[in-house]
């Protein structure tokens, strides 16, 4: 027995020596090569858009990813010839009022659906979570004609209120607050803590994980919106950039290169945005996922 061991060793070594790789090393090493294929083909619309950004509107269909010539003439149309600035700040501002507002109501109600007890509370959060089978267009009609009678139609409020709402935030900030032990807020509630007090000084400054890739999430959602903005506004000082970006295109043709070049602007901040908070991202997904 002895012997079969230290032959088993001498094995493993010589293999280590000879730099032999073993099924589990092939294996991780093919799907680092599938993982690396599948994001070389998600990031090559960025490249694309890129190139062609960059390219003179007679050029933007020639197929090479690397332009022969390259002008910023785009960008210069995109900011003098119409108000980008204005459709980039319009954009902005409702996201942000929009992510903050829901981020402090939609925490709000997650907690007292993980922690209050009141009659009807499993009831109201089967109702709350079954909103997420409910499409965006069969509601559209319905809330439209609610936004005219309230007089929100072309207005900020108009493109804010309707929007704060989101059943998703609310499920997984009552899931997260779930798996939050339950000692850290009896022993604030027995030293003098009301719920409210509860809510503010530890259950928030413990959410922040799961707050800030809500924050993203929900900002990237706005920012892209395009549908609701298209039906509640007509008044071009409320157009927001996605909006914007259909004005370069007509009935008979497109401005391709005046397209893309707007549409390289509407992206950058998202994707500056995901990069730099992708680790808090991926963080708060797997927090809110433990139990």
């Amino acid at each position: 027995m002895a012997s079969e061991t230290t032959t088993l060793a001498a094995g493993r070594a010589r293999g280590a020596a000879t730099g032999r790789k073993g099924p589990g090393s092939r294996g991780r090493l093919g799907l680092t090569l599938f993982t690396a294929v599948l994001a070389a083909g998600a990031f090559f619309p960025v490249l694309w858009m890129i190139s062609a950004a960059l390219k003179p509107r007679d050029q933007v269909n020639d197929g090479k990813l690397i332009p022969d010539d390259v002008t910023l003439q785009n960008f210069v149309y995109v900011f003098t010839e119409v108000p980008f600035a204005r459709y980039l700040w319009n954009s902005f501002f409702v996201s942000a009022v929009i992510t903050l507002v829901a981020l402090l109501l939609h925490s709000m109600a997650a907690y007292a659906l993980a922690r209050l007890r009141f009659p009807g509370r499993e009831t109201v959060f089967t109702l709350i979570f079954s909103t997420l089978l409910i499409t965006a267009p069969v509601v559209l009609i319905p809330l439209f004609l609610v936004a005219r009678e309230l007089g929100l139609l072309d207005s900020y409020a108009g493109l804010i209120i309707p929007a704060i709402f989101n059943a998703f935030g609310i499920f997984l900030l009552r899931q997260f607050y779930l798996g939050i032990p339950r000692e850290l807020e009896e022993a604030a509630i027995v030293d003098g803590c009301g719920h409210w007090r509860v809510y503010w000084s530890i259950v928030l400054p413990l959410s922040r994980p799961i707050l800030s890739a809500l924050a993203i999430f929900f900002f990237l959602a706005n920012w892209n919106a395009f549908l609701w903005p298209l039906v509640a506004t007509n008044n071009p000082d409320l157009t927001v950039v996605q909006l914007a970006i259909t004005t370069f295109q007509t009935q008979y043709t497109s401005a391709w290169n005046y397209i893309l070049a707007a549409a390289l602007v509407a992206a950058a901040p998202m994707l500056v945005l995901f990069f730099a908070f992708q680790r808090q991202i991926v963080e708060s997904i797997k927090t809110s996922g433990l139990k």
